[in-house]
């Protein structure tokens, strides 16, 4: 599976930034999506998970109320939606995809097989 990230950019304290993630090579319906981001300095954090069948969805507390997780299988394209961004939110944006359902260890990036190369996200204050 190859995973393709783009959309980041530099944005303003409270603006929207709808990141995408195509993926190609295998049978995108079948693979759990995630998205986690690195700031500088920081580990790689997750930041949102979505199902195969686009249910269900979680998030990190962080980013809870703000971000929205869809994926459209007949694009092979898994977006984050994210609003109300804040300075903190600044880092590398990944995706990445796992075979199987969404489950306990999803939050967790050494469950997920394939990633992509990263799209970048800076929020100005």
């Amino acid at each position: 599976v190859q995973l393709q990230a783009s959309g980041g950019g530099l944005v303003q304290a409270g603006d929207s930034l709808r990141l995408s993630c195509v993926a190609s090579g295998s049978t995108f319906s079948s693979y759990v999506m995630g998205w986690f981001r690195q700031a500088p300095g920081k580990e790689r954090a997750f930041v949102a998970t979505i199902n195969w069948s686009g249910y269900p969805t979680y998030y990190s507390d962080s980013v809870k109320g703000r971000f929205t997780i869809s994926r459209d299988n007949a694009k092979n394209t898994v977006y984050p939606q994210m609003n109300s961004l804040k300075p903190e939110d600044t880092a590398v944006y990944y995706c990445a995809s796992k075979q199987g359902i969404v489950s306990e260890d999803s939050g967790y990036a050494q469950s997920y097989d394939y990633w992509g190369q990263g799209t970048q996200v800076t929020v100005s204050s």
